[in-house]
């Protein structure tokens, strides 16, 4: 259904970056493979889409340095054309809970320009091609109801950067409309380890612990909407922010129960 396309998916030699440049390949698309520090797992992911009949190269480039970004787009465009499509999975992330004011000046200016800055000027180096092909697919990554621009305790740069892409997202779909290039996000709920790479079929059988009675989400249920969002049947679809959360709240679910763990671990009853 993409063959021919050229997709390039930042941050793909793991997790759900990984599961969507499979699902990508799988329609027939080259895959640029991007990476940062995991070299191996970029090449090897290459060499297995390659097994699999379709081209695939693995190219380095930080999302947060714009002379890595050029370089990449250039490499890729040198070495098979126009990106058709882009997927913006690749972003910084502070694993340790803080407080805005415990965060260091560079700290924030490297999560911003990962999760923001840097994805706008990667749009804005693949546009023109797009534009002149009057086809192109962008997906940004969000967090759960990124949309409602909520607060986010302890992530608060993450979370002003996603929130700004939810803007840039519904700008770009009105502006690209009429060029044939559709925009949206995706926001996965808390998809976790190891199930970032999983099918569905993989965790069919194991329970949320949080949500009990659901399943748990796997790396299948990302890739598989960004699949069908970078369909050419799918060019009504432009603009939308998608959860993809099994319809629970990610961020009040987990901070309600690190508050109860806080309580626990301070003799306090729950």
């Amino acid at each position: 259904m993409l063959h021919g396309k050229i997709a390039l998916v930042t941050g793909s030699a793991k997790g759900l970056g990984k599961r969507t440049a499979l699902a990508l390949a799988e329609l027939g698309c080259a895959v640029a493979v991007n990476y940062v520090n995991s070299e191996r797992e970029a090449h090897a992911l290459a060499e297995a889409l390659q097994a699999k009949g379709v081209r695939a190269m693995a190219v380095r480039a930080d999302i947060a340095d714009r002379g890595d970004i050029e370089r990449m787009i250039e490499t890729i465009g040198s070495a098979w054309g126009a990106v058709d499509i882009l997927v913006n999975n690749a972003g910084p992330f502070v694993r340790e809970r803080r407080t805005f004011d415990e965060y260091e000046p560079d700290e924030i200016d490297y999560l911003m320009r990962g999760n923001l800055l840097g994805v706008m000027q990667l749009d804005r180096l693949v546009l023109p091609g797009m534009r002149r092909n009057k086809w192109g697919r962008i997906i940004h990554f969000g967090f759960g109801r990124a949309a409602e621009a909520r607060g986010w305790p302890h992530r608060a740069v993450y979370a002003a950067a996603k929130v700004g892409l939810v803007s840039l997202t519904k700008t770009l779909a009105e502006e690209q409309a009429a060029f044939g290039v559709t925009v949206n996000m995706v926001c996965p709920g808390d998809i976790r380890g190891v199930n970032k790479e999983k099918s569905i079929a993989e965790v069919a059988h194991l329970d949320d612990d949080e949500f009990p009675g659901v399943r748990q989400g796997s790396g299948e249920d990302v890739a598989r909407v960004i699949a069908f969002l970078c369909l050419p049947q799918s060019d009504f679809l432009t603009g939308n922010v998608m959860d993809i959360s099994g319809g629970f709240d990610p961020i009040r679910s987990l901070s309600g129960l690190r508050r109860r763990d806080d309580h626990v671990r301070s003799g306090e009853k729950t």
